[in-house]
């Protein structure tokens, strides 16, 4: 980012400033707050951007009616085992939770204690266990030594002191949600359970019934192995004490769909210890709790609408995800993040959470590891105070889909190198850089429109104090605002000296056109450049072609009116952005 030296001098001031005042908030430890979308310490470079379109207003809500998208990738099995129609399970045993009795039946122990009731298949195969009927005081427990089946038939089970449905086998527990049911389970506030659902071994959902589960003291839903959900699923998850699903060893979404809401602080809606794919479905996930500091790993911590503590994986499906609290995040990966197909649109709202002098700030999405786009869609927006879009500690590839973030601080951010060889990316930072690489920043190909806040950011940003650099050899470029100085343009550049806000323009290449609507406000100068020498038009009517970025962009346009823009050559650094003074920051 370019506004280091800015921020240090102005540090230097306030630190003077506070010397002589007795009392310091920012130096509390025990200090804990939401930023929301104020700058607390007024270190905003000296412009904001601000655009319209879609990109600023798609809403995200938990919708139980939705339609499951058609779209999917194949389906992920961690075991072909996993697959219902590879068992059979012809013993069926109906447990009735209106009328608990003890009884042995085909091999199953049934025993009970007031309405809680525990079934125990021993070693006996193919069960099947039809659950059904209703209890505001009860439970139902599994145990045995083989795999078996859960049928859930209309039933509605609350237990005030621990799960509700309890699966204590350590083998495969198949989920059928009858079609055509609605079922509920519901824990209550006093037990030590794990979750409302719990399942020891691998929880296997299939089915096209509903089901609702309410996680008061714990998780709504959690697997100490692996976790399946299929098509036709219809599953809500809740809880107001932890997360909403939680497995141990994987979550693997190949279908259904799935709604999540949490609203304790640092709670997670979808937390997995391993790996999470994406194949299919329709994903809801909304966290509304704030940041809190947890005094075992002596960090300040946000809430996340999925979090992996290893490599995260979207290949087809949707995912929609919100998080209102201070320091949330939508997606948040401890490896590896991979984007491969399917749509994910992101929603960040609370500000930077600080505790202890230690903060946590909302990120669209957050990867310890390298991020990696090839397909698909992304949208993201953040808007509560340091918000980024797009973060990794490591590198950027993009390579294919569609990105467009529009973010309270960077939008697209990475750590070390940016690497774009395709796709169509929009980055727009509010108070900051577009695309911000703290390493080289390579653009080989592909779309990019970039914008910034205004001096001293630029659209294009590359780490030159650090002794990286940009390094353009292909690709389309429209950045308001310039490119990093010192960057090595192998491909020619053009500049306006100034753009019209809220304007349509035009970009002409070879038979290629792109028509791009210019934010409110912004960085100055407009920079574009393409493989073959660009014309550039203002004030044109466009129609037809294909919109991408929430409305703002349009590829391959029919164009009429509009007016022939002056355009100059331009190497970095020159007159925009990218040096000190006149050359811009460096």
């Amino acid at each position: 980012m370019k506004k280091t030296m800015m921020n240090m001098m102005l540090l230097a001031s306030v630190a003077m400033m506070t010397s002589c005042m007795a009392d310091d908030p920012f130096s509390d430890s025990s200090w804990d707050t939401n930023w929301s979308n104020t700058d607390p310490t007024n270190q905003s470079s000296s412009g904001s951007s601000t655009t319209t379109g879609e990109l600023t207003t798609f809403a995200i809500s938990i919708n139980k009616t939705a339609s499951e998208p058609t779209s999917t990738a194949s389906e992920y099995l961690p075991d072909e085992e996993d697959a219902l129609e590879n068992n059979s399970f012809t013993t069926e045993v109906n447990i009735d939770m209106s009328n608990p009795t003890a009884k042995t039946e085909n091999g199953v122990e049934i025993t009970v204690n007031g309405g809680h009731i525990t079934a125990n298949h021993g070693s006996t195969k193919n069960i099947c266990y039809v659950v059904s009927g209703t209890t505001t005081n009860g439970s139902f427990t599994v145990v045995g030594d083989k795999k078996y089946e859960v049928k859930l038939n209309n039933v509605n089970i609350t237990n005030p002191d621990s799960a509700a449905l309890n699966l204590l086998s350590g083998k495969r527990a198949y989920i059928v949600l009858t079609d055509g049911t609605s079922n509920t389970l519901s824990d209550g506030t006093g037990g030590s359970q794990k979750g409302a659902l719990y399942c020891k071994g691998k929880l296997l959902f299939n089915g096209s019934g509903q089901l609702s589960v309410t996680g008061n003291s714990n998780n709504a839903i959690h697997s100490a192995d692996y976790i399946v959900f299929r098509k036709g699923n219809n599953i809500y998850a809740n809880s107001t004490a932890n997360h909403g699903i939680k497995a141990n060893d994987g979550v693997f979404i190949n279908g259904g769909i799935i709604n999540v809401e949490v609203s304790a602080d640092a709670a997670k809606g979808i937390n997995c210890e391993s790996n999470i794919i994406v194949n299919g479905g329709r994903t809801t996930v909304i966290t509304t709790g704030g940041g809190t500091y947890d005094t075992t790993d002596k960090e300040a911590k946000g809430a996340a609408c999925i979090k992996a503590d290893s490599a995260f994986t979207v290949n087809a499906g949707e995912l929609w995800l919100k998080s209102t609290g201070s320091g949330g995040k939508g997606i948040n990966v401890d490896t590896e993040a991979n984007f491969c197909g399917g749509n994910v649109y992101i929603v960040t709202e609370g500000g930077q959470y600080k505790s202890n002098n230690d903060t946590s700030s909302p990120k669209g999405i957050k990867a310890d590891g390298n991020i990696n786009i090839s397909g698909g869609t992304i949208w993201v927006r953040t808007s509560g105070y340091n918000g980024e879009g797009i973060e990794t500690k490591s590198t950027m590839n993009i390579s294919g889909g569609q990105v467009a973030s529009y973010a309270y601080d960077d939008a697209i951010n990475s750590k070390s190198d940016m690497t774009i060889t395709g796709g169509y990316v929009y980055a727009q930072g509010q108070h900051n850089d577009g695309l911000d690489a703290n390493g080289n920043m390579y653009i080989k190909g592909g779309l990019v429109y970039a914008i910034c806040s205004g001096t001293p950011e630029v659209a294009i940003d590359a780490n030159t104090e650090g002794g990286k650099k940009l390094y353009l050899t292909g690709g389309t470029i429209v950045a308001v605002g310039g490119l990093e100085g010192g960057s090595s343009l192998s491909q020619s550049c053009y500049q306006a000296s100034s753009w019209s806000k809220n304007t349509w323009y035009t970009m002409t290449y070879d038979s290629n056109t792109f028509s791009f609507k210019t934010p409110s406000s912004g960085g100055s100068g407009l920079v574009i450049s393409a493989a073959a020498t660009p014309t550039l038009a203002t004030g044109t009517t466009v129609s037809g072609g294909t919109s991408i970025f929430g409305g703002i962009g349009v590829m391959s346009g029919t164009i009429s009116d509009g007016t022939s823009v002056s355009l100059s050559s331009y190497t970095s650094g020159s007159g925009m952005g990218g040096g000190f003074g006149p050359g811009g920051w460096h």
